[in-house]
């Protein structure tokens, strides 16, 4: 039987432009929070994730489902030790629980739709990164001191937010 409608949950219409959107500069990328945990009851998120030439996270896992869509540009998964190009148009699903991490070593960059469910890795980049005014505002220059802070930050969190680095 299906539960009666929530009135409580409103509709969301998620756009990168609006003044609302928070943005999160992490390992070099900036990434716009869409679609948060909090407005789908914790079902999933959705994070538009711009990576420059070169950018992407270590190595890590997690317990629950990714799944990315390339809008823009192209990008190397590794799963499971393996390496996989992904191009413009293409979208893949990583499983929880496996071993992945991503680089964009195209020479361009490049732009993805990332949605995690259920939700919360919104949560832990807002916790860990950088809040920044936009998609054009450079990366913050984290003095050595921050940049360790950072990590250590990462670390600390990770296993809150059901993840762990390789």
């Amino acid at each position: 039987m299906i539960p009666d409608d929530d009135p409580a949950r409103s509709l969301t219409v998620a756009n990168p432009d609006d003044p609302a959107t928070t943005f999160v500069s992490l390992v070099g990328n900036t990434y716009a929070m869409l679609i948060t945990g909090e407005q789908t009851d914790g079902r999933y998120c959705l994070i538009d994730m711009r990576v420059p030439d070169g950018g992407g996270p270590p190595p890590h896992r997690h317990d629950f489902e990714e799944m990315f869509t390339i809008l823009e540009g192209e990008i190397e998964f590794t799963f499971r030790g393996e390496k996989h190009l992904v191009k413009a148009g293409s979208t893949i699903n990583i499983p929880a629980n496996a071993p992945h991490n991503f680089r964009n070593s195209s020479g361009a960059p490049a732009r993805m739709l990332c949605m995690c469910t259920p939700a919360g890795q919104e949560e832990y980049f807002t916790k860990v990164g950088t809040i920044v005014a936009g998609w054009d505002a450079p990366p913050p220059q984290l003095s050595a001191d921050e940049l360790a802070d950072q990590r250590r930050r990462a670390g600390e969190l990770a296993g809150t937010y059901r993840s762990e680095f390789l």
